[in-house]
């Protein structure tokens, strides 16, 4: 399987869909399936009955998993491409920025 361009921690910007525009921290990555649960986009309802851990029930708002895609890693503030350099023990993420490549981690 390919390496992920895009790891849990990260900031990036969401390029399409319905949360188009909006930025957050990268929760959690799904490589097998391709998604990425980003920091307050995609937000939907979750109806729960009462139960031993939630007495109350009601309606959850949390977030859900968006096709990685769909987001941009954002280098600096703006969103960037991200590629890599090097072999196996040397490689490293880097970001392209106006035909230049810069470091990421």
């Amino acid at each position: 399987m390919a390496t992920m361009k895009i790891k849990k921690d990260d900031m990036v910007k969401v390029i399409a869909g319905k949360d188009k525009g909006k930025e957050g921290k990268v929760l959690s990555v799904d490589a097998k399936n391709h998604k990425v649960l980003v920091e307050g986009v995609n937000k939907v309802f979750k109806h729960s009955k009462p139960s031993m851990a939630n007495q109350a029930g009601g309606i959850i708002e949390k977030e859900a998993p968006i096709d990685i895609s769909n987001v941009m890693y954002l280098y600096k503030g703006s969103p960037v491409r991200v590629g890599f350099q090097g072999e196996k023990k040397d490689k490293v993420r880097v970001a392209k920025v106006n035909g230049k490549t810069e470091v990421i981690d």
